[in-house]
Order: structure tokens, then sequence, then C-alpha cells
């Protein structure tokens, strides 16, 4: 048991109690009390039952499209980790990734001179790449549901397939959606992978549309959507420019200048216009 102030950050993989380190059933076995995000973990039933579990549920009922739930998470885990006995805060898969709150934990504790250990754990990622027999490599994004909930406009480039972690609720599906909608067409088809490494896998494909109608969501659930489309981003669009320009591109275009474009400028506007 912790005697000193302290905060263990523990990953519990992907759901899977097969898929928990040695090294974390250890410390699960050990302390007295731990803290969930949510006890919507498929774990927290299948914890040791000896241990205390506590959890912040009341943070995702309140408003589950904030993304200062993980702000005021971070802030709660760090008052508990001044006690003298410290915490064990266990988050799904590996604490530093696809987890924001353990980042804003580890940088707070290190300027505050807390002693923060990490526990590894075994990420979503892996299991949802082995579920969609995809490898990320070399372009595919990664961002937050609850991020891309409170956008308007989705801030990557539809040219590359994405991954959008934590889909947890309808509601935030439904704001993922109404982002995404400002790109893509609603007829995208799009898969959902719920509960990855674990044996309730399951993946689900359906229309953009659709997206918040699934009835299957739950806290490690991971959207998969691919790319719109080749040469539908502003990067793929710098691309063919650099390589016009390029020593080994288009002689006229190399030639050209802000002020000998002006003509074809003007014509490209007025015809704007018309149209």
């Amino acid at each position: 048991m912790m005697k000193t102030k302290a905060i263990t950050l523990l990953g519990l993989g992907p759901g899977d109690p097969q898929l928990i380190t040695r090294q974390a059933w250890d410390i699960l076995n050990t302390v007295p009390e731990i803290y969930l995000q949510s006890s919507r973990n498929p774990l927290a039933d299948q914890l040791p039952a000896a241990l205390q579990v506590n959890v912040f549920d009341h943070l995702f009922e309140a408003d589950a499209q904030t993304i200062d739930i993980y702000q005021q998470i971070a802030e709660q885990v760090l008052i508990l980790g001044s006690r003298p006995e410290g915490v064990v805060y266990a988050v799904p898969g590996h604490p530093l990734i696809a987890n924001p709150d353990c980042a804003v934990i580890l940088r707070a504790a290190r300027e505050g001179g807390i002693p923060v250990r990490v526990i590894e754990g075994l990420s979503f990622l892996g299991p949802v790449c082995s579920a969609l027999g995809i490898d990320p490599l070399p372009h595919t994004g990664l961002i937050d549901a609850l991020t891309l909930a409170s956008a308007h406009h989705p801030d990557f480039p539809p040219d590359q397939p994405v991954l959008i972690y934590q889909v947890a609720h309808p509601q935030i599906a439904a704001g993922v959606k109404a982002a995404l909608l400002a790109t893509y067409p609603t007829d995208h088809r799009i898969q959902l992978v719920h509960a990855p490494g674990t044996d309730q896998q399951l993946i689900e494909e359906l229309p953009l549309g659709e997206l918040d109608s699934s009835q299957h969501f739950g806290p490690l659930t991971t959207l998969y959507l691919p790319p719109l489309g080749p040469a539908t981003s502003l990067e793929a669009f710098q691309e063919i420019i650099a390589h016009l320009r390029a020593p080994d591109g288009c002689p006229w275009d190399r030639e050209q200048t802000h002020q000998s474009l002006r003509p074809n400028l003007l014509e490209e506007t007025y015809e704007l216009a018309a149209a």
C-alpha cells in the first residue's frame, strides 16, 4: 500500500481480463481502492472482489459532449494524489494513448512535485486494427470523439483514413456526425468497432448519416472513417502545385509569377461569378 502522496496511472487494456498485464494485476490485488473513468468500463465488475472501485460517472452524465470532462477528472485525480495514501487511477487501454486526462495529470503532477507511476497497458489501437484488418501507417489519423464533437468542422484532411476513439454515447456520436457532415456526404460508409479485443467485439458498418442510431455504443467504441477519395484535401492540392513547379514539373508553371497569372485569375473569377 502506498504511504506517501503519489499517482499511479494504470492501463487496464482493451477490456479482456486476459489482456491485463501481470504488473497491473498485481497492483489491483495490492491496493485497497482505485478510481475508474466510468463504471461502463468492461472490466469494472471483473476486478478483485476486495478492491473498492470509485468512478467519475457523474461527470459524464452531466454533459457527455463536453471536452472539459477530462480536465475535471484530471483535477480530481490530482487532489486525490495529494493525499498521504495517494491514488490509483485506472483507465482503458494504455494510460497515455487516447486518454487525454492522463496526459494532463502527468504534466500537472510533475509541475506540482507529485510522483507519478505509469503502468503500461495494451492500447485500443492494436485490437481495432486487428478487427478491421488494417495497418494504420502511413497516414491514418487519430482523434478523440469529444474533441471532434465539440467542433463545427473536421480539422483533418478527408483523403486520409481516421480513427475516432471513445464514441461512448449516442450524444457524442451525434456531435461527431454533425461535424463530419460538414465535409463528408451522409451516405459515406463508416465502420464502428465495439468492444475491440474482447469476446463482445462487434463491427458495425453503416452510412455516416445513421451514425448515432447504433444500439451498441460503449466506452471503447471506435469509429473508422475511410478516406473521402484521392486528391480531396488542401494538402493534396498543395502537392500538385509543388509538383508542377518542381524542377521536373511543368516548364510553363515554373515560369509563372503572381503578375503573369493575374489575367487568368480575373478570367476564372468572372466565370465563377457567372456560374
